[in-house]
């Protein structure tokens, strides 16, 4: 996974002992929290501490608690790094698919924007869900009642949200060039 453009960090970490007292708050949350850090893609957040705040608070339900399990989350994550070019994302959940139980053959024709040969039927739905929401901008009815039979309403609502988090954690490395 490479990112699509190389060159000097535009957000690097700040020290903590310049934090502000709003950075501080919140990385001590997360900190706090599952996480256990501040990583990297919250680094660049660390600019606009409220942001990061509301932006973790969602992150952490969608990763840690979202109706579609872990799992599914991990592969949805990889499709929108992939998507996304997000080298960041890609190197911290790859790992953590496959010890989810994603395949590596799965994750392998995920890195290489293919589609992934013998997927049962949640993942083939997420997959789907994902592809054509990220590349089409839309998801067609046969798609939507396909992902809804496995996953459920709840399930499908926060699988849109996995992609608009992580497109948006991609948006924000992308343009800050986070190293990997």
């Amino acid at each position: 996974m490479n990112p699509i453009d190389e060159g000097p960090d535009r957000l690097p970490p700040i020290p903590p002992q310049q934090w502000t007292e709003a950075q501080r708050k919140q990385a001590q949350a997360m900190i706090a929290g599952p996480r256990g850090a501040v990583l990297a893609p919250f680094i660049p957040l660390m600019r606009s501490p409220e942001l990061m705040g509301h932006v973790q608070r969602i992150g952490e339900y969608l990763r840690f608690r979202s109706a579609i399990g872990v799992r599914l989350t991990e592969l949805a994550v990889l499709v929108t790094a992939a998507e996304w070019q997000q080298a960041v994302e890609w190197a911290i959940h790859a790992p953590i698919a496959e010890r989810e139980g994603i395949p590596p053959d799965t994750i392998a024709a995920l890195s290489r924007r293919e589609r992934p040969a013998n997927m049962a039927q949640d993942v083939a739905a997420v997959y789907d869900l994902c592809i054509e929401l990220q590349r089409e901008r839309r998801v067609s009815d046969a798609t939507w009642e396909r992902a809804v039979a496995q996953l459920g309403e709840q399930g499908v609502v926060d699988l849109i949200g996995i992609n608009g988090y992580y497109a948006f954690l991609a948006m924000v490395m992308n343009a800050a060039r986070t190293p990997g």
